[in-house]
């Protein structure tokens, strides 16, 4: 019966598996999945494309009888067949002879022992034709194995190994596709690199998967390049990282991943002396923008850290540093009135309620924040540095133009208005040394001093705003003082002394205790300590006019360290103890007023600038 089902049976084409339509890779490539999640997709993918070629090829013989043939004739060529190895090939293949013979004579001893040689032999060439990779022929022996010897002990063997090695061939051409269409390592499962995986989990050092996993790690590599070259760092990293993940200690990968930090340090160089150059120029649009993407070249750059502080620092001081004393040049080429950057900070300006000898116009109490620096007077404004001004410009100070200021009277130890005192005397009215702050100016002679410097030097010069001149008279302190609450305990400035002498001996009759400085009068510029934001006498020798228009109290006062300033104001604050004031009148918190044009021997000037 099996002999007859061979003989009437057709050959069937084996079925083709038809590659699916190529995908385009996407642009926004999806996370490498887990190994076990990429392992169950391909094996999806395996089993369909097993499936579609699990119909076995049947096979058939072509009997073609010659009539005058002899059965020993016949006989004689299958066996020939069978010596040249042609088992099955042909049309005159050894076991479609002998199936011929026994279809004529269906007993014929010989022919039936040709076939059982024939069904002997064919696990071998099963064997030899799996090994060639002959696959097509393989399954059709096998087939043929099959159905002659159902029982065969090595049948099982033949059928995983055909099976395993269809898998193999199946996995490596839709791999070969999926490489060819972009898909190297995404979908997850279903790209090039999964199934070349899956082909040597099966086949273990398979040359074809070996070369196809080089080939998409060279992919890799080449699209890694292309993202650093366009700057986009994170996905060039992600996509090297991929690339060493296919073939562990790849020297291609080391190489690649060399070249692109060698890149990257390039980039990383020219951002850096682009941010640098834009800060000198003060372009912080552009220098924000070379930091950005410095960042993202390599948040370990060196120099990024100093980059990044030098654009805080020039937009919150123009490119200086706290505590730095600087001056510009004049349009003659000289140099301007010295400067010190002060930090920012916060501070409570006013005194608070419980504070000695408070006054009520020192309140009520408000937090003023300064987030940007700006520099001060490291001194006050000098005579000498006042007349250059007046010869250049031409100007008229106030006391000059009205002939009189106040001054101190040794003979009546008091101040009083004096007809021919001006800006160029001192507190007494004598001729002023140039390095003696300038005294008998008013609030429009130092406007119009800022406004001459600013034309000079091409920056925003002015006065100080009130919140910020007590924001440096503190310096840090919240105390009464500038330096605590108590009197002081030595020289720091030039203030009342229960010790100080005037020229005829006079004495204060309301001073500091134990105190004396030297001077009666204003001292020279810088004759004692600077404070700890490195600004000289601002909380003694003079008292200085500031930007503000007088109020009451602070209440609905601004809070961000600028001037309170109303149109039309007629009455300025003034800020700062001097060489006259009593003890009271030289804590932090005590504020003055006087009329614009008011001048008098101890009140100066002291300048701020923008930064």
């Amino acid at each position: 019966m099996l002999l007859l089902a061979l003989v009437a049976c057709g050959q069937d084409e084996p079925a083709r598996v038809e590659p699916a339509p190529a995908q385009a890779a996407p642009t926004q490539p999806p996370q490498a999945a887990a190994p076990e999640a990429e392992q169950e997709a391909t094996q999806d993918i395996r089993r369909r494309l097993v499936d579609a070629t699990a119909q076995a090829p049947e096979w058939s013989p072509e009997l073609r009888l010659e009539p005058d043939a002899s059965v020993a004739q016949r006989l004689g060529q299958a066996d020939a067949a069978f010596a040249e190895g042609r088992l099955l090939e042909g049309e005159n293949s050894a076991l479609g002879l002998f199936l011929s013979i026994l279809q004529v004579e269906p007993r014929q001893a010989e022919a039936e022992a040709g076939v059982d040689r024939v069904a002997e032999a064919l696990p071998g060439r099963v064997s030899a034709l799996l090994d060639a990779g002959e696959l097509e022929s393989a399954a059709l022996h096998l087939s043929t194995l099959r159905r002659l010897r159902p029982g065969h002990a090595g049948l099982s063997e033949l059928e995983a190994r055909l099976q395993s090695q269809r898998a193999v061939a199946l996995l490596l051409v839709e791999a070969g596709r999926l490489l060819e269409a972009g898909q190297l390592i995404e979908p997850p499962g279903e790209n090039a690199a999964a199934l070349y995986r899956e082909v040597l989990r099966e086949a273990p050092g398979q040359a074809e998967a070996q070369a196809g996993l080089a080939r998409v790690e060279s992919a890799l590599i080449a699209r890694a390049s292309l993202a650093a070259e366009a700057g986009s760092y994170e996905e060039s990293d992600r996509l090297l990282a991929e690339a060493g993940r296919l073939r562990p200690g790849s020297q291609r990968v080391q190489n690649a991943s060399t070249r692109i930090v060698e890149l990257r340090q390039d980039r990383a160089a020219r951002l850096l002396a682009d941010g640098q150059a834009a800060v000198e120029a003060g372009d912080l649009q552009a220098a924000d923008r070379a930091l950005v993407e410095l960042e993202q070249v390599s948040a370990q750059a060196q120099g990024l850290d100093e980059l990044r502080e030098r654009i805080e620092n020039a937009r919150i001081y123009g490119g200086k540093r706290p505590g730095l004393v600087f001056s510009d040049r004049l349009a003659d080429g000289s140099e301007g009135p010295a400067l010190v950057v002060i930090p920012v900070g916060r501070f409570e300006m006013g005194s608070p309620p419980g504070e000695a000898e408070r006054k009520p116009n020192e309140g009520p109490l408000r937090s003023v924040t300064f987030a940007r620096g700006f520099a001060i007077g490291r001194n006050e404004l000098s005579v000498g540095e006042f007349a250059r001004f007046v010869a250049a410009s031409g100007y008229v100070p106030t006391s000059q133009a009205v002939r009189r200021s106040t001054a101190y009277d040794e003979r009546s130890g008091s101040l009083a208005e004096r007809r021919g005192v001006d800006w160029q005397d001192d507190y007494a009215g004598a001729k002023a040394g140039d390095t003696l702050p300038v005294v008998h100016v008013s609030f429009e002679d130092a406007t119009a001093y800022v406004a001459w410097l600013s034309q000079q030097t091409g920056k925003r010069y002015r006065l100080p705003s009130e919140a910020e001149f007590e924001y440096v008279l503190r310096a840090g302190s919240a105390a009464r003082y500038p330096w605590g609450d108590g009197d002081p305990a030595r020289v720091l400035a030039n203030l009342t002394g229960d010790g100080d002498r005037s020229p005829s001996r006079r004495t204060w009759a309301n001073a500091f205790p134990h105190y004396s400085d030297g001077f009666w009068g204003p001292a020279p510029l810088g004759s004692f300590e600077p404070n700890a934001f490195g600004v000289h006498d601002i909380g003694g020798n003079v008292s200085e006019w500031t930007e503000d228009c007088w109020h009451d109290s602070y209440a609905r006062g601004p809070v961000d360290g600028s001037a309170w300033v109303n149109p039309g104001c007629t009455r300025r604050v003034i800020r700062g103890g001097s060489w006259a004031s009593s003890p009271d009148q030289v804590r932090s918190a005590f504020r003055l007023t006087a009329v614009p044009g008011a001048t008098n021997a101890r009140v100066g000037i002291r300048i701020a600038r923008d930064l």
